[in-house]
């Protein structure tokens, strides 16, 4: 926490030094786009904490959520180009502006911290294990989340955490579906493919034959060594009967495993189950 504090009060510092000296002695521009701006931010910091439920809830990996929080900010940007507007300038210092930022730097700084780090880390006493969210709880957020891509069809990335989430949920015909709006995405990421493929798999309840088994084979293509392909074409092959091609498979992903492991006594008995059966 102490160590926390002291960084933050040095960046506040250093980031004051270099933008408060012009707010507070140059000219500055009269901007005539600041009510758009505050909307934006609004509807910024709306979006920003509906993401922040959903990866609470457990709905959103750590590395979609900062992927989709990244594109918040970048659809904020291009929605308020720098420089817009009529602009006039004015001889009088911005002080005003320059108190406001002397005010809202540690206020924004612990913000921030608060949606990105772990605020409870600053709170010893607020340490303990918070509630766990509903079930109703969760499905309220992945049905807010559902109704946003009826009305944002295009939204990609939108459809893939509306996967994800349906997948978690154990719901794979409405993941299979999602993922299926966003197969141009999915189409370039092994991990995505795979995870598509096992969705479908287990929606059709008819194992990885057909398109499932197709996505796994796109997806060694992309990355022959992509570890969750490996496993799920090594699965295929033996139900296909391939038993040869499942213990290349299989034996292919054996290194990326730690020795001893739940996974690796797995692939070993099933390598030698498929061993076993490609001489009868």
């Amino acid at each position: 926490m102490i160590q926390f504090a002291l960084i933050a009060i040095l960046l506040i510092v250093v980031v004051a030094a270099f933008i408060l000296p012009p707010l507070w002695f140059a000219r500055r521009p009269q901007n005539s786009t600041g009510d758009r701006q505050a909307s934006n931010l609004a509807i910024f910091r709306d979006q920003l904490a509906d993401l922040a439920a959903e990866h609470q809830a457990g709905a959103l990996a750590d590395a979609d959520f900062a992927q989709a929080e990244r594109e918040i900010q970048r659809r904020l940007l291009e929605e308020v180009p720098a420089g817009s507007g009529e602009t006039s300038t004015s001889n009088a210092p911005s002080r005003k502006t320059a108190i406001a930022l002397i005010l809202l730097l540690p206020i924004l700084a612990l913000g921030a911290y608060g949606i990105l780090g772990n605020p409870r880390a600053l709170d010893p006493a607020q340490a303990v294990a918070q509630p766990q969210m509903t079930p109703e709880q969760i499905n309220e957020m992945v049905s807010r989340l559902a109704a946003r891509m009826q009305e944002n069809p295009d939204d990609l990335k939108g459809w893939l955490m509306l996967a994800r989430s349906y997948k978690t949920m154990g719901r794979y015909e409405e993941a299979g579906s999602a993922y299926g709006k966003a197969e141009k995405l999915v189409n370039e990421d092994p991990e995505l493919l795979a995870s598509y493929a096992e969705t479908l798999a287990m929606a059709g309840g008819k194992g990885l034959k057909g398109k499932p088994r197709q996505l796994v084979e796109r997806a060694l293509k992309l990355d022959p060594k992509h570890a969750h392909s490996l496993f799920l074409a090594g699965a295929a092959a033996m139900e296909a009967g391939d038993n040869k091609q499942g213990v290349a498979y299989w034996e292919a992903l054996l290194p990326q495993v730690d020795p001893g492991s739940e996974i690796d006594q797995m692939l070993r008995s099933g390598i030698d189950k498929m061993k076993a059966g490609g001489k009868n």
